[in-house]
């Protein structure tokens, strides 16, 4: 623990100000300072102290695995020490006092960590655990009975005043145990009535969790042993309230208890105190991805050409749809673990008429980051709406794929089979990245309504199966860049994504015979190592690539940010027409940026140089040149890997090929785009 406990007066306080209209103050004792003072200043004798002593003879250790215990004990230390100090002069018993102990962490020993996939739960021994997860789920705040005051109903009875009847809320206790009609006096057995005057109300949230291990479960990654989550119902009070954000991974310090729930009883953690969880980023890379760095340290492009080349060989064969497996990388890198102050996405959107094996590819791909989330079709993308079923009558906000997919990647599949409605809202969201949930207050609680955003933090992906066109009788499918049919997708949404990517099996970039070669052998033994990359670099060593690139921290040289605005500039100019004015968005500058750091992040640099530049300017046009044609600035369909990279051979060519498209590039930002600067942050 950083610091002892503290004791709050929280109900004696309230008491205090009804009662003299909130002229007086309150106490916060420091609970060692009470027991100091109270074994030191007060004057006892020495038998009393050493009844006192053995009575706080109560170690560190029953402090964590005995809070109520606890409780009780500073309880009684504070009461004494309140009545010597006369703070509250209206003070009568121990219960005006109400202890809230907070904890800031707990030992980090196996006995005090409470893991979401062990059955069953120790929910009997009323003790502090440590629980780890991610927040699938969480109510609007509401109040609950923090303190009541009940007196006696016979005006006779002496208990018919003062404070000998409090009750205040422990945790686990539900609403019910706090406040009832069905208490009776202990000296004339006549009911309690409650003074309303003197009820103390706090704030609370109910939040769900699940653990990390449970989003394998939304990866559609192949597990041979059936496994079973379940989520945990955790109970925020008061300062904890509005702490948590859906999406986000937290450590819980809490007591487990049980809750009735209806006609069932349900497990749930009484929060006591929550930190945002912070994962670790790995040391370093595989040797032989350092192996291969070094070899490649000559060149800023060959190192993730080869990565590109090798990459989800157990999927398809090296050498096929090498641009759409470098975008899907750098996507990967451009996801962090840090909470982001700069929309870095990548999102991905690809024409194919081979959806069968692009899916397997996206698929694969998913399962290389913690939060990559392939959305099932029967559920929704964005948070709903559900009834909170504690029986408050609040609304409970369910996370949804975006959510869950924080800081990682969002696959949603086939983007034609979602409805118009869905597309338009997957159209806001890419463009503003948040998402505002409206709780009308009729249905969910007597309130006014309520509106809630989240920011999305997550890459989306999807694709569109150009062959669907032809179920809708349109014949307008061809090869040719710039004249695909775009027919069953809005282009605003389509512009949202920043990259559009054409894979083909008639293109040039997909070999049919090694395809249906390794299709066939995959068939016959699924468990055979097909290729030699497969061995030396495996789906493990590619985890802890994406792993290490993603958190690193680069910074855009002053030459590659002119470069990027020169180009930015010189795009608008000639993609520009009076009537419908200019072809690129402003969020085209953002794209042009995150795809640069992300290739110096998979080249494992600190600093965008220009020739990441030039990767990102290769992709991004060759994206607009599939929209909207070829303009003055004319790239080959495959731009970025003109070459089969079967040896260095094929390398060195393939570098000297992008030299000379530096080299255009530098004269179509000096032809076109004259006079560009840097731009301010305002700008």
């Amino acid at each position: 623990m950083q610091r002892p406990p503290r004791a709050r007066g929280a109900l004696g306080e309230e008491q205090e100000r009804a009662g003299r209209g909130g002229a007086e103050r309150g106490c916060a004792i420091d609970c060692q300072s009470a027991l100091q003072f109270f074994f030191f200043n007060s004057p006892v004798s020495a038998a009393d102290a050493g009844k006192r002593s053995s009575r706080c003879s109560l170690s560190w250790k029953s402090y964590f695995t005995q809070p109520l215990k606890a409780a009780q004990l500073f309880q009684s230390v504070c009461f004494v020490a309140v009545k010597t100090l006369c703070l509250i002069k209206q003070l009568q018993t121990e219960t005006q006092i109400n202890i809230v102990l907070k904890l800031t962490h707990l030992p980090l020993l196996p006995s005090y960590a409470l893991d979401l996939c062990e059955f069953p739960f120790d929910y009997l021994s009323q003790r502090f655990y440590m629980v780890q997860g991610i927040i699938i789920a969480m109510t609007t705040v509401t109040k609950y009975t923090q303190g009541a005051r009940f007196l006696c109903s016979d005006e006779t009875c002496p208990l018919s005043e003062g404070f000998q009847y409090i009750r205040v809320h422990v945790p686990g206790a539900t609403e019910s145990t706090t406040v009832r009609n069905d208490f009776s006096c202990k000296l004339c057995n006549s009911p309690l009535q409650e003074d309303r005057k003197f009820r103390v109300l706090g704030d609370k949230q109910i939040a769900e969790i699940i653990t990390a291990k449970s989003l394998i479960a939304f990866q559609g990654c192949p597990n041979n042993q059936p496994v079973r989550f379940q989520s945990l119902t955790v109970f925020l009070r008061d300062e904890l309230s509005n702490k948590i954000k859906i999406g986000n991974e937290y450590i819980i310090v809490g007591i487990p208890t049980c809750v009735k729930n209806s006609s069932q009883n349900v497990v749930c953690i009484e929060a006591n105190s929550i930190n945002l969880c912070s994962p670790k980023a790995p040391s370093g890379i595989s040797d032989n991805f350092r192996y291969l760095l070094s070899l490649t340290s000559s060149s800023c492009w060959k190192f993730t050409a080869i990565l590109a080349n090798i990459f989800a060989s157990q999927i398809i064969p090296p050498g096929t749809y090498n641009m759409l497996k470098l975008c899907l990388l750098m996507s990967l890198v451009q996801t962090n673990d840090r909470n982001k102050e700069v929309e870095d996405y990548v999102d991905i959107l690809i024409v194919t008429s081979d959806t069968l094996l692009v899916d397997r590819l996206l698929n694969f791909c998913v399962c290389l980051v913690p939060r990559g989330i392939r959305h099932p079709t029967s559920s929704e993308i964005f948070p709903t709406l559900s009834r909170d079923k504690y029986g408050t009558g609040v609304a409970s906000i369910q996370a949804c794929s975006a959510l869950l997919a924080k800081d990682g990647i969002c696959y949603i599949g086939d983007l034609s089979s979602h409805k118009k409605d869905k597309l338009e809202l997957l159209q806001s969201v890419l463009e503003s990245r948040s998402i505002t949930v409206y709780i009308p207050g009729k249905k969910y609680g007597d309130g006014d309504d309520q509106q809630v955003t989240f920011s999305v933090q997550s890459s989306f992906w999807s694709f569109i199966d150009v062959d669907s066109s032809s179920k809708r009788h349109v014949h307008r499918n061809s090869p040719l860049i710039g004249q695909v049919d775009f027919s069953l997708i809005p282009v605003n949404l389509m512009d949202a994504f920043g990259l559009l990517i054409y894979c083909n099996e008639s293109s040039p970039c997909h070999p049919i015979l090694p395809s249906v070669q390794h299709s066939l052998k995959k068939a016959i033994d699924p468990e055979k190592v097909l290729y030699e990359a497969s061995k030396k670099f495996t789906e493990q060593d590619y985890e802890k690539l994406i792993a290490f690139a993603k958190n690193l921290h680069v910074e855009i040289s002053l030459e590659a940010e002119k470069m990027i605005h020169g180009y930015y500039l010189a795009s608008r100019r000639i993609r520009t027409d009076s009537i419908h004015g200019s072809k690129l968005s402003a969020s085209a500058l953002k794209c042009l940026v995150s795809l640069s750091e992300a290739h110096a992040r998979l080249s494992l640099r600190n600093k965008v140089l220009k020739e990441d530049v030039l990767i990102a300017v290769l992709l991004f046009e060759t994206s607009l040149t599939l929209k909207y044609g070829a303009a003055v600035f004319c790239i080959a369909p495959n731009a970025v890997f003109p070459f089969e990279l079967c040896g260095e051979e094929h390398l060195e060519q393939r570098d000297v090929y992008l030299i000379q498209c530096q080299q255009q590039l530098q004269e179509f930002i000096a032809a076109y785009g004259p006079g560009s600067v840097i731009a301010t942050s305002e700008e």
